[in-house]
Formats: C-alpha cells, sequence, structure tokens
C-alpha cells in the first residue's frame, strides 16, 4: 500500500512539472517598453506625407504619398533641402521603399507594383506585380520585407519579388493590424502602427514584439495642424547609429534613443 502512495504521488509531481514545463514553452516573450529622448530636431517638410524613410550610404531618403503628391527623394538631412526627385502620376500614390543591393525599390499602395531603380541616376528599371495592397517596406540584406496593413510581413526575393515566407507579428498573444513603415534594426523589424502613437520591435524569426517604443507628444501641440497627420516614418543610420522618426506632414524630423521604462538611468 505504501508502495502505491508514494508511486501516485511521484506521477502527481511529474503531471504537474510536465504541464508547468508547457506552460513555460508557451508563454510569450516579454514585451519591453521604451520611451523616446530627443537627441536633435531637424526642420521636415511640413507638406510630405511621409510613407517610407531610410539612410544608405550615409544619404538620406524618402518616399511621399497621397494621390496627386507621391514622389521620391533625397533629401538633405540637415536643411530638408530636396537634392533629387521623382514625381509620379496622379493615379499612383507611392508607399514605402528601401535600397537592397545598390538597388532602389518603391511600393505602391493599390497599384499592384514595385519599382526598381538605379539610385544613382533614379533611372527606372524595372517593375514588380505583386496582390493586395503596398504599405512599408524595409531589407535585412539579403530580403526584402514588406508590409501589407495586416498582421502579416512578407520576405521577398529582391531578383524577382517572389515571397519567400511570411509572419504573423503578435504581441502579447494579440494580432498587431496595420503594420506600416517598416526599418531594420539591429537584427529586429521596427514598425510604425497605423493611427497608433508607437512603434513595436519585431523578432524577423518568430513574429513576436519584443519591444513598443511610446512616442505620444514627440511632436508637441504647438506644432500640430489641422494637417497634422499620424506618426510614419523610422531611419537608421548605420554609420553612427541614429534613430530618426516622423510623421505624416510632420514639420519636425527627430533623432531619437531610446529610455526603458522604469528605468530611472
Amino acid at each position: 500500500m505504501e508502495r502505491i502512495v508514494v508511486c501516485l504521488v511521484l506521477l502527481a509531481f511529474v503531471f504537474s512539472h510536465s504541464e508547468q514545463i508547457g506552460a513555460e514553452n508557451t508563454a510569450h516573450p516579454r514585451c519591453t517598453e521604451y520611451s523616446v529622448i530627443v537627441d536633435k530636431t531637424y526642420i521636415h517638410d511640413k507638406n510630405a506625407y511621409t510613407q517610407g524613410l531610410f539612410f544608405y550610404e550615409g544619404e538620406f531618403y524618402e518616399s511621399i504619398g497621397q494621390w496627386g503628391e507621391s514622389a521620391f527623394r533625397k533629401v538633405k538631412l540637415e536643411t530638408g533641402e530636396v537634392l533629387s526627385e521623382i514625381n509620379y502620376p496622379e493615379d499612383v500614390f507611392i508607399e514605402g521603399s528601401c535600397v537592397a543591393g545598390g538597388y532602389l525599390y518603391v511600393l505602391t499602395w493599390t497599384n499592384h507594383k514595385c519599382y526598381m531603380y538605379d539610385l544613382s541616376t533614379m533611372t527606372k528599371l524595372s517593375e514588380f506585380s505583386y496582390p493586395g495592397e503596398g504599405w512599408g517596406m524595409t531589407t535585412n540584406g539579403k530580403e526584402l520585407i514588406m508590409s501589407d496593413g495586416s498582421s502579416r510581413l512578407h520576405f521577398l526575393n529582391p531578383a524577382s519579388f517572389t515571397r519567400i515566407r511570411s509572419i504573423d507579428v503578435k504581441m502579447n498573444g494579440a494580432d498587431v493590424q496595420y503594420l506600416n513603415e517598416l526599418e531594420y534594426i539591429d537584427g529586429k523589424i521596427w514598425a510604425n502602427v497605423y493611427l497608433q502613437d508607437y512603434i513595436v520591435i519585431i523578432n524577423p524569426g518568430t513574429g513576436e514584439v519584443e519591444g513598443k517604443v511610446d512616442c505620444r507628444n514627440l511632436l508637441p501641440s504647438s506644432l500640430r495642424t489641422s494637417r497634422t497627420d499620424v506618426l510614419n516614418g523610422i531611419a537608421y543610420d548605420r554609420k553612427d547609429g541614429g534613430i530618426y522618426l516622423t510623421g505624416k506632414y510632420w514639420p519636425r524630423l527627430y533623432k531619437i534613443t531610446l529610455k526603458e521604462k522604469g528605468n530611472k538611468k
């Protein structure tokens, strides 16, 4: 009888311990929350409906949306001066952009096309078709990474624009919808969430959100007008590690650093 009791106790312990391990394995990773510290402020074109923002070899670029206003620009960071520009027809609505393999890729919203250019001359080389909508785009150096307004990110072959794989982005187990402008920073994907004043930092392997960046009040109320639109635009300068944020029709661009919430340092 004593042996039976001992066996039952051992079985109960093993069962409860295995349940605990299973729960730990299915638990979602901790999402670290950050606030932003503004290190430097720059002039930004308040008439620019920012869709894509990035640095390449130390130069600053921006793609701009809206029907009849869409453009891709090389911009002088210090002054906001437009150094060169591609303008698009009124029936083209430009979205995210990035450079991969030395070539420029520019998405469209509902035109179902991605344009490919020689960046040095801004000469169009090719165009690719894709289903659904185009929102944000970045690169991990090997693949293009594209958002379509849903909670999914798509990894694409830059040579053919064919889809290699997709991930579902989740924060604390819930889908993160309306993923917009993207930037690849230190092995993670940063994404604007349309209509929200925060940025999510995504693990590209799992789709889990590992960080949430609070950008409320980044643009002060004194600089807002009836036309000022949402937070959108993330650029990373690999030369100095600088991170830059702006928004649609924002008059300012900000170089920022992160501060973990709850950390007094």
